[in-house]
């Protein structure tokens, strides 16, 4: 490998295999799901909300005292919006995890993980992908007015 400008190795720094470092490590590694976590959970009250406007402006117009809003179709535009949102906050989530996660088990940090070069599994893609499917359910069927 050839050095950078400065003369110094690519690598920016020296990854020692210690206890400490593979405990580091794993910590990292947990924030990264918790950052993802609370990416998900703001997904899905984006989501969520989106969808509280449009439902409860479609029932505020069956009230017969209820005079006609100025803006009728904004709270469906304002629903479709955050749903919109909540779908790519999660899009975005997931490539930042995995790219979190190739970081992690790159060079020197694989060998202090402690495990194979696959590492363990985790159930956060698999939720993710089931909020996106919510989320566009909801999207399209504000959008189509099936709800």
């Amino acid at each position: 490998m050839t050095d950078g400008p400065l003369g110094e190795s690519p690598q920016r720094f020296e990854v020692r295999v210690s206890a400490d470092s593979h405990m580091a490590w794993i910590r990292t590694r947990l924030a990264a799901e918790n950052t993802m976590l609370a990416y998900l959970r703001t997904s899905v009250s984006l989501i969520g909300f989106g969808f509280a406007i449009v439902q409860f402006m479609h029932n505020v117009r069956g009230i017969a005292d209820v005079t006609d809003p100025r803006f009728p179709n904004a709270p469906l535009y304002m629903g479709l919006a955050l749903i919109f949102c909540g779908i790519m906050a999660t899009i975005i989530a997931i490539v930042e995890f995995r790219f979190t996660l190739r970081y992690l088990w790159s060079g020197g940090f694989a060998a202090i993980a402690g495990v194979t070069a696959e590492g363990r599994k985790t159930p956060l893609y698999a939720v993710a992908g089931v909020l996106i499917l919510i989320g566009l359910f909801a999207f399209f069927s504000v959008l189509l007015r099936l709800s």
